[in-house]
């Protein structure tokens, strides 16, 4: 089957990336203008950096601008709401609690907002709680529900939600029934201790909204054994990539539309990465760039 161009989005998760210079963006291209070179190649990317700091709405409203009509911009909710923590460790006794995320959960809905019509999906990327963070998955749900409930959600005229979980005991039955009634997305992911879709178990129904959302995140660690910079492929993950083509050509007729995004960790340089995946899955995709072509398949 042939993707139609409106239903099959993919792009790359952030546009920042330093080492892309001279690569996937003409060499010398200022910060500044990366998006606006970005947005020429594909229709749709995830930002990363909402989940480190919400930003300026001034700063929304550049990323607006700087792109053209009918491109999608996704972003991720902030650390604040979904990890809670001061260090590495999530704080399982803050996350969701309404007296502990109102404030930022409000102030990043108000700036995203500032995207109109080109406002994409909007991610809940939880870390992984162990038992110290919540003693099952119940607890986790309780809050859950009660943080969707209290959003304005895509039946209300707000965003579109997908949401992230690390516990690959926690995808089964309630989860996907909590999400499915407030029409959430459970984000499907590629990361190195998490099953893909394909081994988890038969008959769980993964689409649980009219979307499909799917993050190729990888393996940190040896993707940085091998490179200290993200400029071309240094893994190789074609049968990884021809499994995942597999599924969106199930998972694509199904949706209204069907998110994909690639990060620099899947294999070592996301533009080329998700471009492999949407040629497989049948999807017309802007060639690489004649650095990008030198460098693809070395490493």
């Amino acid at each position: 089957m042939t993707a139609t161009s409106g239903r099959f989005l993919y792009g790359t998760s952030s546009w920042s990336e330093p080492s892309w210079d001279g690569v996937f963006y003409p060499r010398g291209t200022k910060p500044g203008d990366r998006l606006a070179h970005y947005a020429r190649q594909f229709r749709t990317v995830e930002a990363d950096s909402t989940y480190y700091a919400i930003p300026p709405r001034e700063r929304v409203l550049g990323w607006r601008d700087k792109t053209p009509a009918g491109f999608v911009l996704a972003a991720k909710f902030p650390r604040s709401i979904v990890h809670a923590g001061q260090g590495e460790r999530p704080d399982g006794t803050r996350v969701l609690v309404p007296e502990h995320h109102a404030r930022d959960t409000g102030r990043f809905l108000e700036a995203m907002a500032g995207l109109g019509d080109k406002l994409g999906p909007l991610v809940l990327q939880f870390p992984y709680f162990n038992r110290s963070a919540f003693a099952s998955l119940d607890p986790f749900l309780e809050r859950l529900d009660a943080y969707l409930a209290g959003l304005p959600g895509p039946r209300s005229g707000g965003p579109r939600l997908a949401v992230e979980v690390r516990n690959k005991n926690w995808i089964q039955a309630p989860l996907l029934a909590c999400l499915r009634r407030h029409g959430t997305a459970l984000a499907l992911v590629d990361l190195a201790y998490l099953p893909p879709p394909w081994e988890l178990p038969a008959g769980l129904d993964l689409l649980t909204a009219d979307f499909a959302y799917v993050r190729l995140i990888g393996d940190r660690k040896l993707v940085e054994e091998r490179t200290g910079s993200f400029d071309r492929i240094v893994v190789d993950h074609g049968d990884r990539l021809r499994h995942w083509a597999d599924h969106l050509r199930e998972v694509i007729p199904r949706a209204r539309q069907t998110f994909a995004y690639a990060n620099n960790h899947f294999a070592g340089h996301g533009p080329a990465t998700i471009r492999e995946l949407a040629q497989l899955v049948g999807q017309e995709c802007a060639p690489l760039g004649p650095e990008e072509a030198g460098w693809v398949g070395r490493g």
